[in-house]
C-alpha cells in the first residue's frame, strides 16, 4: 500500500475517507442523508473504515504510519462528537 513509514504520511491517509465523506455528506447531500435517524452515522463508517486500515498497517509492519492514522481518526471523531453535539456550531 504504502512505500514509506512516517507519521506525516499516516495523517495524510487518515484524512482520505472522512474526507470524502465530508465532501459527499456535508456539501452534496447537505447532511440531509439521515441514516436510521442518526445525522452521524456516515461519519462512524469513516471512522471505523480508517479502523481496518489502521489494523493493516500495524499487522504489515509500518507502525509510524499507523500512529498518524490513529491521531488523525481521534481528532476526527472528537470533531464529530463536537459538531453533532452542537458545541462547534
Amino acid at each position: 500500500m504504502l512505500k514509506k513509514n512516517n507519521i506525516a504520511i499516516g495523517l495524510l491517509a487518515g484524512l482520505i475517507v472522512p474526507g470524502i465523506t465530508w465532501l459527499i455528506f456535508g456539501y452534496i447531500l447537505k447532511n440531509q442523508a439521515i441514516i436510521f435517524n442518526k445525522p452521524a452515522i456516515p461519519y462512524l463508517l469513516a471512522i471505523a473504515l480508517n479502523l481496518f486500515a489502521i489494523k493493516y498497517l500495524f499487522k504489515t509492519g509500518k507502525d509510524q504510519t499507523g500512529a498518524g492514522m490513529i491521531l488523525c481518526t481521534f481528532v476526527v471523531m472528537i470533531l464529530v462528537f463536537l459538531l453533532q453535539t452542537g458545541y462547534l456550531r
